[in-house]
Parts: C-alpha cells; structure tokens; sequence
C-alpha cells in the first residue's frame, strides 16, 4: 500500500509540474447563456446593449498585442454577424470591463480600436436574433498577435480585421454562449 501511494504521489507531483498553462478567456458576466444586459439596444431589441467583461491568462510568449471579436454563425445572413471587433489591445493588458464596448463611456484601453460591425457602426453591438429564430451561438474569441499594431483603423470591415489577425495570430482563446428571443 505505501509504494502504491508513493506511485500516486509521484504521479500527481509529475502531471502538476509538467501541465501547461494554456492561454484562456472567462467572462465574469457571461455563463451559457446570454442576457438582456448584453443583448443589443435596436433592431426591435430592447437590452442594455453591455459587452461583457472579460479576462483573459496565460498568453504566450511573443504576444505584442491582443484582439477581440464577437461573432454570430447562426444569424440568418449567409456569413454570420460580427457582433465585435476590438483589435490593438497592448499586451500589458489582460481585462476588458463590463461595458468597455460603449464607445462613449471610454472604457476600452487607451489606444484598442474598435471597429465597425455588421450593425455599421463601431463598438459592442449585442445579440438581437430574429424573434423564433432558436438559439443563436456567440462565439467570443481573444487573439494573441505577434504586432503591436494591425495598421486597420475603426472603419475597417470585420471580414478585412479578420484576415489581419488570420496573419497574425500566435494564440487564440474562446468562450461561446447562446441567446435566442
């Protein structure tokens, strides 16, 4: 009995030493489900129109910066809805406040872009899927970029951020919650 519990205790000595850290997104505002304080404020929606607050460890080694976006592959469009797109993110910040996507709060870190979604504006722009459409999937993603800077400004269309961080992703986290009206 003792050398099996010495086995054991090897074992998990060796698995927690030898574990990875991976580079992770959570959300103190979002669980599974999406609510009325980020649903968007419009298009027949009545919600707070809040992006979420989210968080985010471990990136990896060579992060210059981060990028952010919020995507819809259930909207009835043929090519999804970008909800947000935040990109140029220093890599000294790991945290995006509730509420950071409301432009005129100015919570966003000092130099982040945001970008136009495909509500044709710039900022956090929630869900608001057809009514008795089902649930609708939001996937929020993070990336860890290998430039300081995308050279995009907030007029740039999420397809064009899109293929700017596809070329310079190094990492990339995501959580997914779900929403329906």
């Amino acid at each position: 009995m003792k050398k099996f519990s010495l086995v054991i205790g090897c074992l998990l000595i060796a698995t927690t030493t030898f574990a990875q850290k991976t580079f992770t997104l959570t959300s103190k505002d979002i669980g599974g489900q999406g609510t009325k304080n980020q649903e968007f404020n419009g298009f027949g929606c009545t919600g707070n129109n809040q992006s979420p607050e989210l968080s985010w460890t471990n990136a990896p080694e060579g992060t210059k910066s981060f990028a952010i976006t919020v995507y819809d592959p259930d909207a009835p469009t043929g090519s999804g809805w970008w909800h947000w797109v935040v990109f140029d993110i220093p890599a000294n910040t790991n945290e995006l406040v509730t509420n950071a996507g409301n432009l005129p709060a100015g919570l966003a870190p000092k130099n982040a872009i945001q970008s136009v979604t495909n509500y044709g504006v710039s900022g956090y722009g929630g869900p608001c899927p057809p009514e008795k459409n089902g649930l609708h999937q939001y996937i929020i993603t993070v990336y860890a970029l290998k430039t300081e800077k995308l050279g995009l400004d907030a007029n740039t269309n999420p397809a064009i951020v899109g293929y700017n961080l596809w070329n310079n992703t190094i990492a990339k986290a995501s959580l997914v919650f779900y929403y329906q009206r």
